[in-house]
């Protein structure tokens, strides 16, 4: 209850910024200011009961019992009232037996004030003697309530008293609200996976095809965010929108990424000419030509279009339907060309007044000259045809003194947790302003947070000395302490699964070099564990196996649905675990070195690596080991990273955060670099090559790890600096 009123506190608040009631706000935070209900906090009620005792503050005891009596207690039923008197008589003799330890004048003006009240109950007849009693504590009638133990379980039933109260009232149903969506939403998964599963397997049986199965299970073939029939239908709905004009609504640009129509990300093939679709059922090989890019874009729109209304006709079998369905085919047709007319000429004009056009874009943007233009290439001179991404504005967030070791936004997109190499945590918000919400120090050093995905609040904590910590970070406290392993000290990795059930934790051995994590590890890889932790009953479900021997795990990855986990180790081996029974599917040596980030592709049937070796690499999860392309990345993106400084100061700092990131749609990647973060978009031409599509800058010092979040309306990046600074990047999304 207490957390629901916060947020729609919070909410409230927000609401009457953006519309410029300051009057009102002022006027709101007064009145939470002296709210007497403490925004249905327990603990702030039972606080303030103390405090109104501990100053011998009769009147005001009284008034605030009488305001909880006629605001909560007189709309309980009959049947409980005789718990609220006994809880009041005992609220009143815990005045009274701290008046007589610390002011008896204030015991006998309880009973001169209180006489007409009390003295007709009987509860009361034997107390008006205490002041009188010269050793009250040892008389037989009052000892037990100078007792500690009856002090703490008259404090715990009113605490237990007043939650109960609160959680029967029903204000506010957002919680329950949020895990009712919650599950729905989990139930529409698994319904729709189980629909695509069964698809799948008739469409097997009828065309006959010897599947060669593998390690994987059975469930794995079809755990696409899309499958093919709803592919189709999203394909239909993008030809039929990128027919219609272009929109000369400003505001329309700033749709989130995550609310476009999902696509999957583009499949990345090796020189070699193999092709991804090779290891997924029922994947399509794309279509290539050697066409200039706008033809190719409109001639491939006009054949879905025709494909797609073809195919809706002969459903139909209506001649009248299909004829009409050609006109408007051909219409749209003609206005796709317009439009490829229209950029044609704008992209042809000299660079000077194409930065001319461009300039109202980043100061005050007119609707018509907005939705011709494409993007401003981050000091490029001029207007690109392929550029996603405006590059709205960019803030600082400078609090940590020392480089940062990982930086992760928690997955609502409301707050970002970063982590020092002096483990200081710093959980601040950015939106709508930026500010700092809970600073942590740990006596202990500090390797390894993750945000827990339910409630997001709870930030998991891996220390240097075999602990992890879950931490709330609302209340500001630590929840538990967990001791995972004495021999393995060293928590590198945290990774919650997405119901919030369970997380895993990488916990290592002691590093041969005697440092935390300042230089290079030795080429020998360290020994390690790959543990499963209940966060509900704070305990270890099982310890994986990790083949060929034990081996520290750098890097740990979910995906969607928590069915799988992909690993990345110290000995340059990837594992993927099935999550459903606990046991390892698959594994290859994916890297020279050891691997510093996995992360799973968008539509999952692949998984992107980056290992010490400076590759970058997608790999094929239907077909073990068999690489769809293969990049090498500068150093400064793969580290190890190295800040100079004066007089020969040198500071080398080993990866451990997230070395890459994908927007939400998971066709473009940030990765680090020496001056700010890189953005990519995956290609699929040949050979396979990442193109750089945005550059954003801003740092003077190498960027260590980077984080992409797209819950808010607009993207934002985050990429943190061995200086101990972080820049947010907000980003637009063009249309494309």
């Amino acid at each position: 209850m207490g957390s629901a009123v916060e947020r729609t506190d919070e909410h409230v608040r927000e609401y009457l910024i953006y519309r410029g009631f300051t009057s009102t706000l002022k006027h709101l935070d007064n009145d939470i200011k002296v709210d007497k209900e403490k925004g249905f906090r327990v603990d702030k009620i039972i606080d303030q009961l103390q405090q109104l005792v501990q100053n011998f503050d009769l009147l005001g005891l009284k008034e605030y019992w009488l305001y909880l009596d006629r605001r909560l207690f007189c709309r309980l039923e009959d049947v409980y009232r005789t718990t609220v008197n006994k809880l009041r008589t005992s609220l009143y003799r815990y005045y009274v037996i701290n008046a007589v330890q610390g002011n008896v004048e204030k015991t006998q003006e309880f009973f001169q004030k209180q006489a007409s009240e009390l003295q007709g109950q009987a509860e009361w007849r034997d107390w008006f003697i205490l002041p009188f009693v010269p050793a009250p504590e040892l008389n037989p009638a009052f000892s037990p309530y100078f007792s500690r133990q009856w002090a703490d379980t008259f404090l715990v039933s009113l605490h237990n008293f007043l939650s109960v109260l609160f959680q029967c009232m029903h204000i506010l149903y957002f919680d329950a609200e949020v895990q009712k969506m919650t599950s729905v939403m989990e139930e529409n998964e698994q319904l729709r996976q189980l629909l695509f599963a069964l698809q799948t397997d008739q469409r097997d049986q009828r065309d006959g095809d010897q599947v060669v199965h593998h390690k994987l299970p059975a469930y794995v073939q079809n755990m696409d965010r899309l499958g093919d029939t709803e592919l189709d239908l999203v394909s239909s709905q993008r030809v039929i929108s990128a027919a219609t004009p272009p929109s000369r609504n400003f505001f329309s640009t700033f749709l989130p990424q995550g609310r476009r129509t999902p696509a999957k990300s583009p499949q990345v093939t090796t020189a070699t000419g193999s092709s991804p679709s090779q290891g997924a059922v029922g994947r399509k090989e794309p279509p290539t030509n050697q066409e200039t890019v706008q033809g190719k874009e409109v001639k491939q729109l006009s054949n879905q279009t025709l494909t797609s209304e073809s195919t809706i006709n002969q459903s139909s079998n209506q001649s009248t339907n299909q004829s009409t369905t050609n006109q408007s085919s051909h219409s749209r047709h003609k206005r796709i060309q317009d439009h490829e007319k229209e950029r044609k000429e704008l992209f042809s004009k000299p660079a000077s007044q194409a930065e001319k056009k461009a300039e109202p874009v980043e100061a005050e943007p007119e609707p018509a000259d907005f939705s011709n233009s494409r993007a401003v290439a981050e000091g490029g001179g001029g207007l690109s045809a392929e550029q996603p991404f405006i590059k709205l504005s960019q803030e600082e967030y400078g609090e940590h003194h020392s480089s940062i070791m990982h930086c992760r936004v928690d997955c609502s997109g409301r707050r970002v947790a970063s982590l020092d190499v002096d483990g200081v945590i710093k959980v601040w918000s950015f939106n709508p302003i930026m500010q700092t919400k809970a600073t942590i120090m740990s006596k202990s050093p500090l390797l390894s947070l993750e945000w827990a995905t339910k409630p997001d609040r709870l930030l998991l904590l891996g220390s240097g000395v075999g602990t992890v910590r879950l931490y709330d970070t609302d209340a500001k406290k630590n929840l538990y302490e967990m001791n995972i392993d004495d021999t393995h000290p060293r928590i590198l990795s945290l990774a919650c699964s997405p119901s919030g059930s369970s997380f895993v934790c990488s916990a290592a051995a002691p590093s041969r070099t005697g440092s935390v994590e300042s230089v290079p590890r030795l080429p020998i890889p360290v020994s390690g564990q790959l543990l499963l932790w209940d966060t509900k009953t704070v305990k270890q479900q099982l310890q994986f196996s990790l083949e060929p021997e034990p081996v520290a795990i750098n890097c740990t990855a979910f995906n969607h649905n928590g069915n799988l986990l992909v690993t990345g180790a110290a000995d340059g081996v990837i594992r993927l675990f099935d999550m459903q029974r606990y046991d390892s599917a698959m594994s290859w040596r994916a890297h020279d070195g050891e691997v510093y980030s996995v992360e799973f592709s968008y539509d999952e049937n692949t998984v992107f690596s980056i290992g010490e070796d400076g590759k970058f690499v997608q790999w094929n999860i239907h077909r073990c080991g068999v690489k769809q392309s293969e990049q090498v990345l500068p150093q400064d993106a793969t580290g190890p990273f190295v800040l100079s400084g004066y007089s020969g100061y040198k500071q080398v700092q080993v990866p451990r955060g997230r070395l890459l990131a994908f927007d939400s749609e998971g066709q473009h990647v940030l990765t680090c670099s020496g001056s700010g973060g890189l953005i990519y978009r995956l290609t699929n031409g040949e050979p396979a090559a990442l193109e750089s599509v945005l550059s954003l800058g801003g740092h003077k010092a190498p960027v260590v790890t980077v984080d992409w979040c797209s819950a808010v309306d607009c993207g934002t990046c985050l990429t943190a600096s061995m200086d101990g600074k972080i820049k947010l990047s907000t980003l637009l999304a063009q249309k494309s």
